[in-house]
């Protein structure tokens, strides 16, 4: 039996074992970045057209909205102004709103008919299946040859198609990929580390998977796909809140190949607001892992090369870094506040170590994506820094998404509003309440850095100082991303 005098040593003992744990969990998905970083290589040469001049292939155009009547129009008229013959043109506005949004693209649609544009409006009684069950509608209504996707806040330049389409050379070419541009880049500090965020993910990761013929993903906008690939996959699915990568997986087990075209820019809207955004996170989060469950087994089965199989997995669990960040900070606190008598002479130096391990490939990652998008100088640094403090920052809102991915719960799929609309979209408001937050968004990491702070000024006052830049970079993110969800309408976040 132990006796009581060495409770809290073993304790401690046992902090520390699943300290090192997360610690070596983190470094793990950390030294993923790396191969990326070295191994991105330049952009593959755009292919020539395949078809014969006057015989380009069908292509319809989808365009799923939900309450968004900011932007509809906009969105419509890029569409309409699509460089591609017009009797080979489709475009379908797939609107479930039940709001202004549905009259007013009820105009837009009308003004691109005038135009000589084949252009319908589709409304569903239910929006059964949210996103995927609007575009698998829409899709059983054409017989187009080739599918576009774009989300409302989305604006492709009129040879989005003429730019596109040639990658489709390769038979087994089944989805080609654009890259994300930002409208409104440089709005505000939230702004500018999406961008820093998203930079990375097109032009590191995807350019990688590329290279190195890994899985890849469609991002669910601004990509065109091959019409038998969806079909072969087994079609748009609504089991999971990230209907683009479940498809995308399946596609892929299925023998399609996917292409990125990293030269090939759609600018779109980055929510401005940090409730938006945080709604748009965990959305993401929750699907990647509900995503992961319904087919990491599938991929384990699979014939493919261990290395695929290896990457496909940190790819579908990688936000399971956000509770190892989270479950870090918590268990320092036994480390670092416990008693005195247990002080290993290495643990400063594993802190330091592992943590930079673990810190520097993701800074090199972020700083990377923004040279590679022509970023320089201090704005570079800056926003690299913005990235890293927004990752931590979300550790409290990304664990839930994980645990509720985990789970299994399917859950609500909720809009992003669009144009700053903060808490416009009455499903957004619905699902926030069901979660259990609403009025007390920004709580839970207020808290946490209010526990956070004063146990990193506790650490340097005892001589522990090597856990002090993580606490107090970690405070500093759940300080921003808590004090902005309360403010509502992100007036933390104004400011260049």
């Amino acid at each position: 039996m132990t006796p009581v005098t060495d409770l809290p040593t073993l304790a401690q003992g046992i902090a520390l074992a699943l300290y090192a744990l997360c610690q070596a969990g983190l470094v793990v998905y950390s030294s993923h970045r790396w191969p990326m970083l070295l191994g991105a290589g330049p952009a593959p040469a755009p292919l020539a057209p395949w078809w014969e001049p006057g015989a380009e292939p069908r292509v319809l155009v989808q365009l799923p909205v939900f309450e968004e009547p900011a932007v509809v129009s906009r969105l419509v008229a890029a569409a309409a102004a699509l460089d591609w013959p017009r009797d080979r043109l489709e475009i379908q506005l797939l609107d479930d709103s039940g709001d202004e949004t549905a009259a007013i693209g009820a105009r837009a649609v009308a003004c691109a008919r005038a135009q000589g544009v084949h252009a319908t409006h589709l409304r569903r009684r239910h929006r059964a299946g949210f996103k995927a069950g609007a575009l698998a509608a829409g899709l059983a209504a054409s017989g187009a040859e080739f599918v576009a996707v774009f989300d409302a806040d989305f604006l492709p330049g009129p040879d989005f198609l003429r730019r596109m389409l040639p990658s489709f050379a390769p038979a087994g070419t089944g989805l080609v990929q654009a890259r994300w541009g930002h409208l409104n880049r440089d709005a505000n500090r939230l702004t500018r580390a999406q961008a820093a965020m998203l930079d990375a993910h097109f032009l590191l990761e995807h350019a990688w998977r590329q290279r190195m013929r890994r899985f890849m993903s469609f991002n669910g906008t601004a990509g065109v796909w091959r019409r038998a690939c969806i079909e072969s996959a087994g079609g748009w699915s609504a089991d999971t809140l990230t209907e683009d990568l479940d498809l995308s997986y399946r596609a892929q087990l299925a023998g399609w190949g996917f292409a990125f075209r990293p030269d090939v820019v759609v600018p779109a809207e980055l929510p401005v607001g940090m409730r938006a955004f945080r709604s748009q996170q965990h959305r993401w989060a929750k699907g990647a892992l509900q995503t992961a469950r319904k087919l990491l087994p599938r991929i384990a089965r699979a014939r493919l090369p261990w290395a695929t199989k290896l990457e496909a997995f940190l790819h579908l669990t990688a936000n399971v870094t956000y509770p190892l960040l989270l479950a870090l900070a918590l268990l320092l606190a036994p480390l670092v506040a416990g008693p005195r008598t247990f002080s290993p002479a290495w643990l400063p130096a594993l802190q330091l170590a592992i943590v930079a391990a673990g810190t520097l490939p993701v800074a090199l990652f972020l700083g990377r994506g923004q040279w590679r998008a022509g970023r320089r100088g201090a704005r570079l640094a800056a926003d690299t820094a913005l990235a890293l403090l927004l990752c931590g920052g979300l550790c409290w809102q990304l664990a839930r998404a994980v645990a509720e991915g985990i789970a299994g719960a399917r859950g609500e799929f909720v809009r992003t509003p669009k144009s700053g609309a903060e808490g416009g979209s009455r499903l957004q408001a619905r699902a926030i309440r069901s979660a259990g937050e609403g009025r007390r968004q920004g709580f839970p990491e207020l808290a946490l850095a209010a526990a956070f702070a004063p146990l990193a000024a506790f650490a340097g006052l005892i001589g522990k100082p090597a856990a002090m830049p993580f606490l107090l970079v970690l405070t500093a993110g759940l300080v921003w991303v808590g004090g902005a969800a309360r403010a509502g309408a992100g007036a933390h976040d104004v400011g260049h």
